[in-house]
């Protein structure tokens, strides 16, 4: 029996393809927010929320992991120091896909992927109202 294929291959041989979310991934993390089209911007984040991930594991392997996927060293100190404070808390989907209308040259449908902030461990707090007596 076959088995299925997983992610896309967006048109690109494997060695462009990797290296194109190698980049991708670096400046996501590098800048926090990056704009790209849907489909690489849906295949952005299953690897993104890895390196975060890895990032949140914190011991050495998970450190060289991420260090032979992320193009500059200074970013992975990023991801094991700031990044993985930011999102201690949460237990998944640090990344967010907004769709952010066509492009004006090509008209593809393009995305805005950002890294969400810290987790809220505040409840909210309900105001007590006035009550007839």
């Amino acid at each position: 029996m076959g088995q299925g294929k997983i992610g896309s291959k967006l048109g690109r041989t494997t060695s462009h393809r990797k290296a194109m979310l190698r980049n991708m991934v670096t400046s996501l993390l590098k800048y926090e927010k990056i704009q790209t089209t849907d489909s690489k911007a849906q295949e952005l984040k299953k690897v993104a929320d890895k390196m975060i991930t890895l990032g949140k594991r914190g011991d050495l392997h998970a450190r060289r992991q991420a260090a032979a996927f992320v193009r500059e060293r200074d970013i992975v100190g990023k991801l094991f120091g700031e990044l993985t404070e930011r999102f201690r808390e949460r237990m998944g989907g640090y990344t967010r896909v907004i769709h952010a209308g066509n492009r004006v040259g090509d008209n593809a449908p393009l995305s805005i992927v950002e890294l969400l902030p810290g987790a809220v461990n505040e409840k909210p707090v309900k105001k007590k109202t006035a009550t007839k007596e």
